[in-house]
């Protein structure tokens, strides 16, 4: 298995583990998000950890951190995991936008993005 990255749009994620992983921070929605994280896995790289990962619904939080690998070849089941998680995050804002949340719930979602993914980072560490 290659190189790990994680890639995320949470700010705590990305304050706290900077400096220890590979790690792609981007100020950008969940949606889009998923789509970078699809452009990696055409360019060869491998789902760590499942996009839609816990019960925390995509118009329920605006963060997602996701695990990637950089693998020889594309990958189809990841390729199919992520495509259908684009699908239904899809399905799920167009019934209920994420709301405009205030500053302190935001980063009470940021806390919870983090403690979703914090095991699998400490895995891979």
């Amino acid at each position: 298995m290659g190189k790990n990255i994680v890639i995320t749009n949470n700010p705590l994620v990305k304050s706290k583990y900077q400096d220890e992983i590979s790690l792609e921070y981007y100020d950008i929605g969940y949606l889009e998000l998923l789509m970078k994280v699809r452009d990696k896995v055409h360019l060869g790289y491998k789902l760590l950890t499942h996009p839609l990962s816990s019960s925390v619904k995509p118009n329920e939080t605006p963060y997602k951190t996701i695990i990637i690998s950089e693998n020889s070849s594309l990958d189809a089941d990841s390729l199919l995991i992520i495509e259908n998680s684009i699908l239904t995050t899809k399905k799920f804002l167009k019934d209920i936008a994420v709301s405009n949340w205030e500053d302190k719930i935001l980063e009470d979602f940021q806390v919870v993005d983090l403690s979703i993914i914090e095991p699998a980072i400490n895995k891979i560490l």
